[in-house]
Parts: C-alpha cells; sequence; structure tokens
C-alpha cells in the first residue's frame, strides 16, 4: 500500500464518521423515542377525555414519530400528578403534563409545591371555563336556571376545597344567597357525576369536553340535570364567551345573577369570583414538562401542537368527541402568559384561605 492510500484511507473514514455524526446531529429530537402524556385527573373526566384525544392526534405531528402514551395520574384535585412531574418524573423530555387547575392551585398556596411550578417547563396554555348544573327534582323544583335562586337542601359536590371549580360553584351560591351543604374530596368529575346521579348531591361543575360529551347527552337531555350557569371568560376588564361553550343556551353568571337580581353582581365576593376566572380562565389547562427539559424537546412538542390546532383530522373528532375544537397557544411568550397567571393578589389569597377553613354546614 502506498503512502497515498495509508493517508487517503483514514480520511475516508473520519468522513464518513463526521457525516454519520451530523445526520443524527440532524436528527428529530423524538426519532425513535417514546413520549408519555401525563394526565393529572381520573379516566372518564373531562380533562382526561380532552387529554386522549389530544394524545391520539399530536403522535402525528411530532418529528420523529415517538409512540406516545397515556397516563392518569389523580389525587388532590390534580396536584398528585403535577407534582409527581416536578419532583420524580424524568427531565429527559419523555414525559410532558396534561394538567388542569394547576396553576391557579399554584397561586393560591405555592408552598404545596417542593419543586416551584414556574420552574417548570411550559409549553403551551389553554384557556377554558365550566358549566355547572343541577337536578331538577331539588325543592321546590328546578325548571330553568333562575329557579337556582329558590332552591332549598341543595347539596354542592366538588373534588376538592381549593380547586378553581370548587371555588367558583361555592361563591356563585353565595353571591346568590342561597344555602347549601358543601361535599368535596371526589376522586375525579366522573365519580362526582355518579354521585349526583345516586342523589348524594345534587350541583356539579364539569368543564366543556365532558359536559358536552356526557352530562348534555347522558342527563340533561334525559331530564336528570338542567344547567344552570357558565364561567365567563374575563380578561381583567371585559367578560367574554369562552368558544368551548358558543352555542350552548345557558347564561354566564353575571347574566344569570341579573335575572334573579335585577344588577350586575358587586362586593368582595364577586371580586373574588373575577380574580378566580381572570387567573384559572385563560390558563385553565396547561401542557408543561419538568424543570431542565431539553429545549429541543419543549420546540418539539411545541411545533406539533402548532399543528394539531390546524389539523382537520383533529378539529373532526373533536366536534364528534365533544362539540367544540380546543385550541392551545403556544410559543416564545407562552411561559411569561404562563407566569403572570401564576400569581394573585395578596388580599384575594388572605381572604380565600380564609373562605376555606369556613365551610358551609
Amino acid at each position: 500500500m502506498t503512502l497515498t492510500h495509508r493517508i487517503f484511507l483514514p480520511l475516508v473514514t473520519l468522513g464518513f464518521v463526521l457525516g454519520v455524526s451530523a445526520a443524527h446531529a440532524d436528527d428529530p429530537f423524538y426519532k425513535g423515542k417514546r413520549l408519555t402524556i401525563l394526565i393529572n385527573f381520573a379516566p372518564g373526566g373531562p380533562t382526561d377525555i380532552e387529554g386522549r384525544l389530544f394524545a391520539k392526534h399530536i403522535s402525528r405531528h411530532i418529528d420523529g414519530a415517538p409512540n406516545v402514551i397515556v397516563q392518569n395520574m389523580d389525587g388532590a384535585g390534580g396536584i398528585v400528578g403535577a407534582k409527581y412531574l416536578g419532583e420524580v418524573a424524568p427531565r429527559d423530555g419523555s414525559i410532558a403534563g396534561y394538567f388542569t387547575g394547576t396553576a391557579f392551585q399554584y397561586a393560591l398556596d405555592p408552598e404545596r409545591f417542593r419543586v416551584d411550578f414556574k420552574t417548570y417547563q411550559f409549553v403551551a396554555t389553554q384557556a377554558g371555563t365550566t358549566v355547572h348544573f343541577v337536578r331538577p327534582d331539588v325543592a321546590p323544583g328546578m325548571k330553568e336556571a333562575t329557579d337556582i335562586a329558590k332552591a332549598k337542601d341543595l347539596v354542592v359536590g366538588g373534588l376538592s376545597l381549593d380547586t378553581p371549580k370548587d371555588l367558583r360553584a361555592r361563591l356563585g351560591m353565595d353571591m346568590l344567597g342561597v344555602p347549601f351543604k358543601y361535599v368535596t374530596g371526589y376522586r375525579s368529575s366522573a365519580a362526582a357525576r355518579l354521585a349526583l346521579q345516586r342523589g348524594e348531591i345534587n350541583f356539579f361543575a364539569e368543564s366543556p369536553p365532558s359536559y358536552r360529551s356526557v352530562v348534555d347527552p347522558t342527563l340533561v337531555k334525559t331530564g336528570q340535570a338542567i344547567p344552570v350557569f357558565y364561567d365567563p371568560g374575563f380578561d381583567g376588564r371585559d367578560f367574554f364567551v369562552p368558544d368551548a361553550v358558543k352555542g350552548l343556551a345557558i347564561p354566564p353568571f353575571h347574566e344569570l345573577y341579573q335575572k334573579i337580581k335585577g344588577t350586575m353582581p358587586s362586593g368582595q365576593l364577586w371580586d373574588i369570583y373575577k380574580a378566580i376566572i381572570g387567573a384559572d380562565g385563560i390558563i385553565q389547562r396547561v401542557i408543561v414538562m419538568p424543570p431542565g427539559a431539553p429545549q429541543g424537546a419543549v420546540d418539539a412538542v411545541r411545533a406539533a401542537i402548532a399543528r394539531v390546532n390546524v389539523d382537520p383530522a383533529y378539529a373532526e373528532d373533536a366536534e364528534k368527541a365533544f362539540g367544540f375544537v380546543p385550541q392551545w397557544a403556544g410559543g416564545p411568550d407562552t411561559p411569561t402568559v404562563a407566569q403572570a397567571a401564576l400569581t394573585v393578589r395578596p388580599e384575594v389569597r388572605t381572604f380565600l384561605t380564609d373562605y376555606m377553613k369556613n365551610l358551609p354546614k
């Protein structure tokens, strides 16, 4: 072998290795990997219904085509799953949380998180709302939404003391002056829904995916429940109708209040209610990764979410499943938007801390 050949062969080998390395460097982050979508509520509830449809479609849009699986981790109004993501879950991009209510629960009591929720990687956010409904056999008989003002022996059901849904239901009844008993601690909306059917509770609320796909067809249309109000969107100045409830013949809370009382709600309870819908309504659901997750993973999932938002197949499935198409906001400003929603005014936190201790009996 000549000197030229001896020099040329190593150079060819080196060039091949560098070429392979460059090719690997250009591979999508998720090529040959798996992504777990962690849902912080039990199967059958609104977060689960929506999250599983999301997981089905995002798997087609993530570059690298990873295998996407769903895992439920419920408990403590969603806090168990949210804390697991920050404290225990791997930080290599292999898991993302699909959470509801976590932002407001953190804002209310940041100390419950051993790993600061503000340090999680915020991928996308979704505004939301909740629809409240009642059994028609509540005395003296519920035939339309305004009848709630006359309700006797009302039993409001919930998931936990500090979930925004529970707090809004309680504040709504207190503002309307309706006496009620409060029973909370149901592990999921599905469990509370069953309790309502059994008569253990007679007033509950669910977000639109399960309201439209389960409550409306199986309870409202069969005469087992009637809708009372939904929580409007609030941007700090004006109210708006969230996309998820457009087309439903249900009044927002402030319009129901006006019909019953003849005036707009006002006072401290109203201010607290607006603070809750202003925070939770903007970021009711959030997709997050653990602190320190690779930016490549965040960017890949965020890009896939943008494709899901405009995917006709996703839209068709969502319309069939629950009558609207959830839209996610995700971009470079997502962490900033999320951070703003993770803080409530000190006076709001102080009031709600005391409010949660003084339960109706």
